[in-house]
């Protein structure tokens, strides 16, 4: 029997990406490797048909875009509420649900937090958003209630959960000389979650938080959606998305907004799926752009094309100048063309949905802005420059502070009690 620690192990299993941190019984939190150095990973599985074998994270999207024979799974957690969750597919000649893959990605860092803690640890904190599934408290506690049957079933023994937001709140306090009001952010893969909270050194040690957490708020807006926009907009044209047919009719949209979401890419590869989109060919008036379509779904460049987007939106937010989306591997030379004013303008409804998710957060504090000490920003999504705009010109003179984009989460959750 592997032997088992006494403290916290606080889990954040992300949308887009995971993170893990360890807090003895002193309490102090570290994050834990897992893949090299790397303190976080993408939550990202792959089957290798060619030798049977499982890759997670960083490995996996490698092998899936060197062109490994096998199926590539992201974006795991928007299944969670969903009643895709107990869908079967084949996976490697066997036939698992989807919550058995969640289970699978859960296992795998119950091991690796074995092996760097060199034990078992018994005891976890999982995060979890405001809301699994907007306005749907059934959904919503079916999510958790799913997320906790999987750690249960990967061998954790106790385990609890803890908001995002809230997590993130306690890892920011940590750094804190003095008692302060903040607008936490957490803008993840799959959600954006925000909390009004007290913190401050003399807080720290209380058992019961709760009069401290003014409110909190939630939309189900992330990194994918923003992705998924993206792709309508900078890919799935080049395919036949809002291309008018011999009747000056747009061809129909759903294969592109399935090929734009990660989590529903692999549907596309299905034979009846295939056939659909062969189908198609009558309301193209241009052969080639029905050609490319389906070059792209018998040759499974769904996640590659997604890949891409995501990048090219990194790099189009951090150099602040427009960049190439590559789909040479479609056609010889073909590519769009992003642009900083294009991405501002293309992902602009989203961003003013999760900012005033944030000014509702505010108002339900009974809070006006002078009254912010400042807005914490965590969650690789928070990063996305036109965000940070969008969320300063909604909160003039309040300071922006950066956290540990990936990793305050999971800190906070092991500082958590749950």
């Amino acid at each position: 029997m592997t032997p088992t620690l006494d403290g916290t192990l606080g889990i954040d299993f992300g949308t887009s990406n995971s993170a893990m941190a360890w807090a003895d019984a002193q309490g102090k939190a570290r994050l834990i490797p897992l893949e090299g150095e790397a303190l976080a990973l993408p939550t990202a599985l792959f089957y290798n048909a060619e030798d049977l074998s499982t890759h997670f994270g960083r490995d996996a999207v490698a092998q899936y875009l060197a062109g490994t024979e096998g199926r590539l799974m992201r974006s795991l957690k928007s299944l969670l509420g969903s009643s895709l969750l107990q869908e079967k597919t084949v996976v490697n000649g066997q036939s698992v649900s989807f919550q058995d893959i969640i289970a699978q990605f859960l296992a795998m860092l119950r091991e690796r937090a074995t092996q760097a803690l060199g034990a078992a640890p018994r005891r976890v904190v999982m995060g979890r958003p405001v809301h699994f599934v907007d306005d749907d408290p059934v959904r919503d506690a079916a999510a958790q209630q799913s997320l906790l049957q999987a750690a249960l079933a990967v061998g954790f023994e106790q385990v609890s959960f803890q908001l995002e937001p809230i997590a993130a709140a306690l890892d920011y306090e940590r750094r804190l000389a003095r008692e302060s009001l903040v607008l936490v952010v957490d803008i993840g893969g799959g959600t954006s979650d925000f909390t009004v909270v007290r913190l401050g050194p003399d807080r720290m040690t209380a058992a019961d938080r709760s009069r401290d957490i003014l409110a909190t708020t939630g939309v189900h807006i992330g990194g994918t959606d923003f992705d998924h926009k993206l792709s309508l907009e900078y890919a799935m044209p080049l395919l036949g998305y809002r291309h008018l047919g011999p009747q000056q009719r747009e061809v129909p949209s759903r294969v592109f907004f399935d090929l734009s979401s990660w989590h529903l890419i692999n549907w596309l590869y299905q034979p009846r799926a295939i056939s659909q989109a062969q189908s198609l060919r009558s309301n193209y008036a241009d052969p080639r752009l029905h050609q490319r379509l389906m070059a792209v779904l018998s040759q499974r460049h769904g996640h590659r094309i997604a890949h891409e987007l995501e990048q090219a939106k990194i790099r189009c937010s951090q150099l602040d100048h427009g960049t190439r989306v590559d789909l040479s591997y479609v056609e010889p030379d073909l590519s769009s063309s992003m642009e900083t004013a294009g991405l501002r303008d293309h992902l602009a409804a989203l961003l003013a949905r999760t900012v005033a998710c944030a000014r509702d957060c505010v108002q339900r504090a009974g809070l006006d802005d002078a009254a912010l000490d400042a807005i914490y920003l965590t969650g690789g999504s928070s990063a996305l420059r036109p965000f940070q705009q969008a969320l300063q010109a909604e909160f003039a003179g309040v300071a922006l502070v950066e956290g540990d984009l990936f990793g305050g989460v999971a800190s906070g959750l092991a500082y958590s009690r749950g």
